[in-house]
């Protein structure tokens, strides 16, 4: 069953130097119980989609085109206060700063209560003991609700955040770079803690990152977007082991594996492309290896593999390109057609 689908959808944003189209005619769907990792480098709309998703655009920031449906119901015809009784009890969010995200003059068991009494008629005492549940579901001592944000460290208040986003037991999760900032040990943490409470959790979830090796360890499906566009869906497996488009094959490159032989990494050249500017043809052209002619030309057109997709004018050469690609010779800046 689709708990989640989005069709064609596009967002702009209005800025003094002109629209800018952030994200562009995008089409995902989210199963029921599904864990689907979005990823891609800072800037590529990661964070625009799913904040469409849930209604939190910034103001300069609009649906243009397209429909988000969640369970059969089209969320860009709800009005604010019917969004907003959604929000928490059906769609949370984790959001991408925990340091920025509890208000530093409450203690954080206002702050969890008071979420939960404003979608569920429960009285302060049961509120609270729900807050101490959901303390010990992420790992935290249940005395530490009643001190505020500022004697918690990054990694307590990335789980208080996880708590909260679970008070309701809403049936989807977004999570928009839940381990930034983190050092690698709380972010091991932070992600054997999720993958616990997913285990658990009967609901689907969104993880956005652009770690790679995050999706790894968490997903089952992964988008990888650039330029605003969805460039490569599939299974994780599938798409880690086989990527079809230069992009997630140069992103693969990007991080390391714990496993095979030990190599060194590869970055991909250049910056991503002006959204001010119109593109004409793939997003990836200026910065691929492996781009020709047709690419300056041409949108690349929609090849279906099994469980997936991917947009690429190369589409039959894609097993002689992964070995290509796996060379840190084809990366090189003057490699790459101007």
């Amino acid at each position: 069953m689709k708990l989640l689908e989005l069709n064609n959808v596009s967002i702009d944003y209005k800025t003094i130097e002109g629209n800018i189209r952030a994200v562009d005619k995008i089409c995902l769907s989210i199963e029921d119980g599904e864990i689907l990792g979005l990823v891609g480098e800072s800037g590529c709309g990661k964070t625009t989609l799913i904040k469409s998703i849930i209604g939190l655009l910034p103001q300069n920031g609009t649906v243009a085109e397209g429909e988000i449906f969640f369970e059969n119901e089209n969320l860009l015809k709800l009005t604010k206060d019917e969004m907003r009784k959604k929000r928490w009890k059906d769609i949370s969010m984790i959001t991408q700063s925990a340091m920025n995200s509890l208000n530093p003059v409450y203690k954080i068991s206002w702050q969890i209560v008071e979420a939960i009494q404003a979608h569920k008629e429960i009285s302060k005492e049961d509120a609270y003991k729900r807050a101490e549940e959901l303390f010990e579901l992420v790992g935290l001592e249940k005395g530490r609700l009643n001190d505020y944000p500022h004697q918690y460290s990054g990694g307590m208040k990335q789980r208080a955040i996880i708590a909260m986003a679970l008070a309701l037991n809403p049936k989807i999760i977004i999570a928009d770079e839940p381990t930034t900032a983190l050092d690698v040990i709380v972010q091991s943490q932070i992600l054997e803690r999720i993958n616990k409470l997913l285990e658990n959790y009967q609901g689907s979830m969104i993880l956005v990152t652009h770690d790679m090796s995050v999706i790894a360890q968490t997903c089952t499906k992964v988008a990888v977007m650039y330029g605003g566009k969805i460039v490569e869906y599939g299974e994780v497996n599938q798409v880690f082991k086989e990527p079809n488009h230069p992009y997630t094959m140069g992103l693969k490159n990007a991080f390391p594996s714990l496993v095979g032989e030990k190599n060194d990494l590869i970055s991909i050249p250049g910056i991503p492309p002006n959204l001010l500017n119109e593109i004409k043809g793939c997003r990836f052209k200026d910065r691929c290896p492996f781009s020709i002619e047709k690419c300056s030309q041409e949108n690349p057109k929609k090849t279906n593999i099994e469980e997936g997709f991917f947009y690429c004018h190369r589409e039959e050469e894609r097993e002689k390109l992964r070995v290509l690609a796996s060379k840190q010779e084809t990366w090189l800046q003057e490699n790459i057609k101007e």
